[in-house]
């Protein structure tokens, strides 16, 4: 967290905004989560919920286009997301979930904040050097997608805004643009707009076949990514064949034994227990028995998830309604914002 982020956060908190506590964050539709999503985002969100007034999660199958989708499969993967956060404990009573695509806002403030940002700015964020590969080839979409995250802030006046460490340097240029917009057209965006929650901080779950890399759903290796709807069968064998190394003894030392501290965070995050609780579990376990403590926990943490998310997904017109519903309140909140955009850039 850099020294300037932390004076910004002070400085937020410090000052107030213009709307009391409004808290933004976004997921892309890759389908049903892992492991990872549930630990490092998903258990935050439902927690946020219950913390502020107003809370809006949207689903962003506009930045999944930055890479190529097979339109059917991504229909579906936006109803799995559904499906999935509902059962993980989204509330559409307490929560604002929508599809970002279908508020059409979202898009056009995007372009219009993209026409005051340049091409160096977003040249040196470090997820197009990473996802543009050595030659900086990729698609106008992926460069500018950073822009279109900061339009996704932006257009609710968020104050709070969930986010993980590898994407910081995204968020402060939204915070620059919100500063840009104000000195060309006047104060609309609060300065500085919003605060940042780290999430995932102390709950990063890393590949089971490779500790030293994040858990992910992009992984060819099969054995390395526990999703939400594995069955109990498929966990136990997963972590059975979890990387580890060749002392028997189950300790936390994640820099020198990555794989079993991997296990044992696991293990405490889905047993809901400190660490300390899950070393004293594992005393007298060596690695290999230890591992059968781990499938307990994640199989009892996620069997009522997976039979919910079965059932929702089962009814395919209920969450098409529910995303309808989203829909409408977010854009309640987001034409008044962007009507004032317009007028203040010169178009009514």
């Amino acid at each position: 967290l850099t020294a300037r982020l932390f004076l910004e956060c002070c400085r937020a908190l410090s000052a107030g905004s213009v709307h009391p506590h409004r808290v933004f964050s976004g997921i892309q539709p890759t389908g049903v989560p892992h492991l990872g999503n549930f630990l490092g985002a998903l258990e935050n969100w439902v927690a946020l919920q219950n913390q502020y007034p107003t809370v809006l999660y949207s689903i962003v199958d506009l930045h999944s286009i930055t890479q190529p989708q097979d339109p059917d499969q991504l229909r579906s993967n936006i109803l799995d997301l559904t499906a999935s956060l509902l059962a993980c404990g989204i509330d559409p009573e307490k929560a604002i979930l929508f599809q970002q695509s279908q508020v059409s806002e979202h898009a056009e403030l995007a372009w219009i904040l993209g026409c005051m940002t340049s091409m160096p700015r977003l040249r040196h964020l470090p997820q197009w050097k990473m996802k543009s590969g050595q030659k900086n080839e990729g698609s106008v979409g992926l460069f500018t997608y950073p822009v279109l995250q900061a339009a996704d802030i932006l257009l609710y006046q968020s104050t709070h805004v969930p986010v993980g460490e590898d994407q910081v340097q995204h968020l402060e240029l939204a915070q620059d643009l919100a500063r840009i917009f104000n000195n060309h057209y006047g104060d609309l965006f609060p300065e500085p707009p919003f605060s940042f929650i780290l999430t995932g901080s102390t709950r990063k779950v890393k590949s089971l076949r490779d500790p030293s890399a994040k858990m992910s759903k992009s992984d060819p290796q099969t054995m390395a990514t526990i999703t939400i709807t594995d069955s109990p069968e498929d966990i136990a064998l997963k972590i059975r064949r979890a990387v580890t190394d060749f002392t028997s003894e189950v300790t936390f030392d994640p820099e020198t034994r990555p794989g079993v501290s991997n296990l044992v965070m696991i293990h405490a995050a889905m047993a809901a227990i400190s660490v300390e609780e899950a070393l004293s579990q594992a005393r007298g376990l060596d690695t290999g028995a230890y591992k059968k403590l781990v499938s307990d926990a994640v199989v009892q943490r996620l069997t009522p998830i997976r039979h919910e998310i079965g059932k929702l997904r089962s009814d395919r017109a209920y969450l098409e309604g529910l995303l309808a519903q989203g829909r409408k309140k977010a854009r309640e909140l987001a034409a008044p914002v962007l009507a004032e955009v317009r007028h203040r850039v010169g178009f009514s």
